[in-house]
């Protein structure tokens, strides 16, 4: 029998999918639970627009993503973090949030910090590279200069 699925359905798909599963699984678990409607001829046409607003939305979010990313690109941001006197150690360290909002802050574009791909948070000062992935084929190189507020 072949479902619609209303919702993501683990070991069988992700929401918006067709799928061809066993006539009792989709009578007495799928379509009673919400999860899936049956492939008929009207809920396929409206599956097939609401795919087309899905493809224009997830087109929508790509450029906007390769926008920002073409504008990030190569640009520096500085944060400032608590050091000893003489020291190049920070006290704390620089997160992937830190760095979010330092983005925010300087040139207006909001990223999540998910995005930020950090191994380990900076704890020194000096100036490091960091990537900014927002999807595979769509991203960014900055450098974050971190400087001494000695305390």
């Amino acid at each position: 029998m072949r479902v619609i699925l209303i919702r993501d359905v683990p070991n069988l798909g992700r929401e918006g999918e067709l799928k061809n599963v066993a006539g009792g699984y989709a009578r007495n678990y799928l379509i009673p639970r919400g999860l899936a409607v049956p492939a008929t001829e009207g809920n396929l046409k409206s599956w097939q627009e609401h795919q087309k607003l899905v493809q224009a939305r997830a087109e929508r979010l790509r450029q906007q993503a390769k926008e920002a990313a073409e504008r990030l690109n190569g640009q520096t941001i500085t944060l400032r973090g608590k050091t000893a006197p003489n020291s190049t150690r920070l006290f704390g360290a620089i997160t992937a949030a830190d760095v979010a909002q330092a983005i925010q802050q300087q040139f207006g574009i909001k990223v999540d910090k998910r995005r930020i791909e950090l191994l380990d948070p900076i704890r020194t000062t000096g100036t490091h590279t960091v990537d900014i992935r927002w999807e595979p084929g769509v991203e960014a190189t900055i450098t974050v200069e971190v400087l001494s507020e000695e305390t």
